[in-house]
């Protein structure tokens, strides 16, 4: 089977891709969650002329100058309005949030007043309008203020809420069963045998599938053997998973399972082997309406590869934009021409107080070197056949 370029095989795996179903979910449950259609105000905030100070509620002619006294008529405390007007000469203890009474058209902050029992003195010149929040200042009923696809965080939740939506609609995030394979690897903190390391690519895997919101279903190690290989996909098929993730097991070594045991089991294989590096054992199918997704083994190899394919597979799922956060930077050092396969070097990335990237690739690249992954910014992405890149050329670059 030939290599398949990396666009080429993401479009394959994006194809016919919608988002899950929309459920809806209280608004103190949303966090992370992805808004399914847009959402209008339900009220007018604030609704009604508010104080945004403590302080004294007038009417500006009264208190155009330092030294004018008034006579205090009564209180509003927040959720308790005055419910008489402010004629000529009067005022009203006032409270933030509270609403402005009739007849006043502005606010004497308590700093600038002196008052003794009833009588109020003004120290500072009071403006018309001063400290009152005009309702409808932040927004109106009927204002579409979250868009679809938006996913929530502790603004727009806020917000939802002001709205006065106590429920959301969202699309139901995908559960993603994530298989780690090979008799090498035992989990961490556990003491590994002398030909034994410890396996890390579903950790990385995991948080990845919750930062882009979906639900890891971690179903542990599965021996190089084709039956408890097999044992753990019935488990994440029985399991509802939406995504079924593989990790290792689908090159092409004998001891290399994962692709004959899916294949046993009813996966259709859509693709195999991309022209990337790292990452070129990737595999695709699906077990029904399972998506699988065969992960390599080394682990930079499988958190490169679970960026480029299975983050937009979850964005797609999650009714989420597709963006892959690809941009451009200044190289700071050479790199030499490129062979048939997209290259994804690890690099550490700078921004200048400018607002300008520039870029410098690590000079070891190892797949299995997880240590520069965490110290990279970004990748620097070479296409095929790229010829050799100087320092000051710009680069494209895929920010982590």
């Amino acid at each position: 089977m030939s290599l398949m370029p990396v666009e080429d095989a993401r479009a394959k795996l994006l194809s016919g891709v919608v988002p899950l179903g929309v459920e809806s979910v209280p608004v103190a449950a949303a966090n992370g969650r992805v808004l399914a259609a847009d959402l209008a105000a339900r009220r007018t905030q604030p609704p009604f002329p508010a104080s945004a100070m403590d302080g004294y509620a007038l009417r500006a002619a009264d208190a155009a100058a330092a030294g004018a006294r008034l006579t205090v008529i009564g209180e509003a405390p927040a959720g308790h309005g005055f419910t008489g007007t402010v004629g000529p000469g009067d005022a009203v203890r006032i409270f933030t949030g509270a609403p402005v009474p009739a007849g006043a058209d502005s606010i004497l902050i308590q700093e600038n007043a002196s008052r003794s029992e009833a009588s109020l003195t003004v120290l500072e010149p009071v403006r018309a309008g001063q400290f009152v929040r005009p309702a409808g200042l932040d927004f109106s009923q009927g204002d579409v203020l979250l868009r679809a696809g938006t996913r929530l965080d502790f603004k727009a939740l806020a917000l939802a809420a002001a709205m006065n939506h106590a429920a959301l609609p969202v699309w139901r995030k995908p559960l993603v069963a994530i298989i780690a394979t090979g008799d090498e690897l035992v989990p961490p903190g556990q003491t590994p045998g002398p030909d034994q390391i410890i396996a890390s690519n579903h950790c990385g895997v995991a948080a990845l599938v919750e930062d882009c919101g979906g639900s890891p279903l971690d179903l542990g190690i599965a021996a190089d053997d084709p039956t408890a290989i097999a044992l753990k996909v019935r488990e994440g098929i029985a399991a509802g998973a939406d995504v079924l993730v593989t990790l290792g097991g689908a090159s092409v070594g004998d001891h290399d399972l994962v692709q004959s045991v899916l294949g046993s089991e009813g996966m259709e294989l859509a693709f195999w082997k991309i022209a990337m590096r790292p990452g070129k054992p990737l595999m695709a199918g699906h077990l029904g309406r399972t998506k699988v997704l065969g992960l390599p083994g080394n682990p930079v190899s499988s958190l490169v590869c679970a960026l480029l394919f299975l983050r937009p597979l979850l964005y797609r799922l999650t009714g989420q934009p597709d963006g892959t956060g690809q941009t451009t930077a200044t190289l700071t050092a050479p790199v030499p021409a490129n062979d048939q396969r997209q290259d994804y070097l690890r690099a550490r990335l700078t921004t200048h107080p400018d607002g300008t990237r520039s870029v410098t690739p690590f000079d070891r690249q190892d797949s299995s070197m997880l240590g520069l992954l965490a110290a990279s910014g970004a990748l620097i992405i070479r296409e095929p056949h790229a010829p050799a890149a100087h320092a000051g050329d710009r680069v494209d670059v895929l920010v982590l």
